[in-house]
């Protein structure tokens, strides 16, 4: 059989990192960074004695995500201990939310090549994040670091109806929009604050039976995610189609080599044995502090598409791609408000800084210059202090050396030749230089006219007026 003989089935666990300023069952800072050991207290660090309170600001985040992605909220919730054993889990538990979650029965809607497409999902929960473990690089050891344990955490469960590599990005990136826009995770995959486990299995066309899951744990960069999907799928159809079978296992993706290896065992939810957290009170909401939270929420993804096809006359596709990242939209946003060119503010943005964020295998988020930077550079091009060509230059400048424009242009001498005795000495070098060209445009060949301006370009690397250049050319070449 062939690989189009298969279906792939795919569902998640995203765990995103609240932007709470204090940690889920104390006030220890969840800031990332740190010296190993620093943003942790007896609490966290599970000391005998010691006794969690709930942050009330999770219980609001974790609602807010819940509303944003279409969720029932639960008026009655409790918190659960899911028991392991981990060296970076110093309580040999895990605070979570098992058989009441705070929000159930959600769904996110995806644009695909098919059209739009609903992925439920199964829940919502608020949960601790784990320590760390900092291994030795020669293998002689690892050190726990605590800063992390006790940071809150909501995973987002997804039904399995995911059925190929992109739609799961697709997906991810739709789920990474929302949080964002509602502002309850920063959403930093580079960081961790977002990372996914990512539950495959195959199983042939028209089964009604889902094939044996395996579970790729805590990726954190879409790339990573697609290739280990690929592979993953690849490798169970290998095996089935050998005549083997799928065994059920947790499994680890190396970005370097391309491959998955086996961790452990699957677990099943028996095997936490989880029952409901002694220490910790049950969860009661009303339905007022619901509609009080539902009220708050800010313009979400879809609704400010919407508003940017009507209010600043962008394209279907314009409009999809600066609102698929808060941090685009709101670049857009700020840099339109300065400018007041909402054109040439999309166009600098899905053209040269996509292009640059795609090179250099940056998010949205780790743009490193500011909307203010992005107008004035808008504004230097529209005075003509400096042309186009110069002005991807000062772009690029700014993703190595954020600073303003006007300097960049100043410290590197990139100001735009507007002289017309400047500018009539080199058309006049050029075309003096290029017979065949001036032939062919007398000749009716349009085109040798961009040539010879490409040329002046080059010999004044960029600075010179393009619209001045094009009106002299023409002008000499009537002569």
């Amino acid at each position: 059989m062939s690989r189009e003989d298969y279906e792939v089935v795919i569902g998640l666990e995203v765990h995103a990192e609240l932007s709470t300023k204090t940690k889920i069952f104390c006030s220890c800072p969840t800031e990332f960074g740190g010296e190993p050991n620093t943003h942790c207290c007896p609490i966290c660090m599970a000391m005998p004695g010691t006794l969690p309170v709930l942050n009330e600001k999770v219980v609001e985040y974790a609602v807010k995500a819940g509303l944003a992605t279409n969720c029932e909220i639960s008026r009655d919730s409790k918190n659960d201990r899911k028991n392991y054993f981990y060296p970076d889990l110093p309580k040999a538990y895990q605070i979570s939310q098992f058989d009441k979650p705070l929000c159930e029965k959600g769904y996110i809607e995806i644009e695909t090549e098919e059209g739009t497409k609903k992925i439920r999902l199964t829940r919502i929960h608020i949960e601790e994040d784990a320590g760390k473990l900092n291994h030795d690089e020669y293998g002689r050891g690892s050190l726990v670091d605590l800063n992390r344990a006790g940071v809150p955490l909501i995973e987002i469960v997804s039904e399995p109806d995911l059925r190929s590599a992109n739609e799961t990005e697709i997906y991810l990136r739709k789920l990474k929009s929302i949080l964002e826009y509602i502002e309850v995770s920063d959403c930093k995959m580079q960081e961790g604050s977002l990372r996914a486990d990512v539950n495959v299995s195959v199983r042939k066309k028209g089964a009604k039976e889902f094939g044996t899951r395996t579970e790729m744990k805590n990726m954190n960069s879409f790339r990573s995610i697609v290739r280990a999907i690929e592979y993953e799928v690849e490798r169970q159809i290998d095996i089935i189609e050998d005549g083997g079978k799928i065994e059920q296992e947790t499994l680890r993706w190396d970005d370097v080599s391309g491959k998955t290896f086996t961790m452990r065992d699957k677990e099943d939810a028996q095997d936490y044995r989880y029952f409901p957290d002694p220490d910790l009170v049950a969860i009661r909401l009303s339905d007022e502090y619901i509609e009080n939270i539902r009220k708050a929420l800010p313009e979400l993804p879809e609704s400010r598409r919407i508003r940017y096809l009507e209010e600043y006359k962008l394209t279907e596709k314009e409009a999809r791609i600066l609102t698929s990242s808060k941090y685009l939209s709101d670049l857009f946003e700020e840099a339109t408000k300065i400018s007041n060119n909402p054109k040439a503010v999309v166009n600098w943005i899905l053209s040269d800084i996509s292009k640059t964020l795609n090179e250099k295998e940056l998010e949205p988020d780790q743009i490193p210059f500011t909307a203010e930077n992005l107008a004035e550079l808008i504004a230097l091009i529209e005075k003509g202090t400096i042309s186009n060509t110069i002005g991807k230059k000062v772009l690029a400048e700014l993703f190595e050396n954020p600073k303003s424009p006007s300097k960049i242009i100043e410290e590197n001498g990139w100001v735009q030749i507007s002289d017309e005795s400047a500018i009539k000495e080199v058309v006049l070098k050029v075309l003096s230089e290029n017979e065949q060209s001036v032939a062919d445009y007398k000749a009716g060949k349009e085109k040798a006219l961009g040539f010879l301006v490409g040329q002046a370009m080059k010999q004044t690397k960029g600075k010179a007026n393009p619209q001045m250049l094009n009106k002299m050319f023409i002008e000499e070449l009537k002569k």
